[in-house]
This record gives C-alpha cells, sequence and structure tokens, in this order.
C-alpha cells in the first residue's frame, strides 16, 4: 500500500491509501475515492480531464510521454508539474506525493 495526499478544487487536503500491486492508475483511485475527474476517455490521455499537479514528489514519477505531453500543453492552465492522473501508475514512487485535482470541476 501507498499513501499519498490529495488536494481537491477548494484546497482540502486528504491523504488516500492504494494498493501499489494491483496496477491501478491514480485516476482510477481518484474515482474510486469518489473526486469529481471525468475521465471522459477512460485513461488513454485523450481528453485532459484527469489533469492534476504535482505539488510534491514529482521527482520519483518519471517523465510524461509525448503523448501525455501533448494533451496538457493544450490546456488552458498547465504547470511545470502538469500530469493526467490516467498516466500515473500506483507505485512506491508515489509514496508521500501531494496532488492537486486541476482537471474540470463537475
Amino acid at each position: 500500500m501507498v499513501t499519498f495526499t490529495v488536494e481537491d478544487h477548494a484546497g482540502n487536503r486528504q491523504s488516500i491509501e492504494a494498493p501499489d500491486d494491483m496496477g491501478l492508475s491514480l485516476m482510477e483511485i481518484l474515482k474510486a475515492s469518489e473526486y469529481p475527474v471525468l475521465a471522459t476517455c477512460g485513461g488513454m490521455a485523450l481528453c485532459a480531464t484527469c489533469h492534476v499537479e504535482v505539488l510534491e514528489g514529482k521527482e520519483g514519477l518519471g517523465d510524461a510521454t509525448d503523448v501525455e505531453l501533448d494533451q496538457l500543453e493544450a490546456l488552458p492552465e498547465y504547470y511545470p508539474t502538469s500530469r493526467l492522473a490516467c498516466q500515473v501508475r500506483i507505485s512506491d514512487e508515489l509514496e508521500g506525493a501531494v496532488v492537486k485535482l486541476r482537471g474540470e470541476d463537475n
């Protein structure tokens, strides 16, 4: 299990614990935790509605792929630490990270 923190659109932070041995993405955990993540494309990096900003812990997550960057760079709000939650796998590297929801709030 890994533990990380999610900051919602209102600035509230909550610690989340997720299994790191099931191949889940951050997007899947956010949806299961009932955060307002649209994830319109179902995790294929085509819509950017699962946009998050990694406030702490980005070093261990690796670099975004070209496809992911293409989607992120088309957003009105794009940050140097922006990622698509569907492209971030739940793993030990996420331990202690802090992510802020940036995608569309529904």
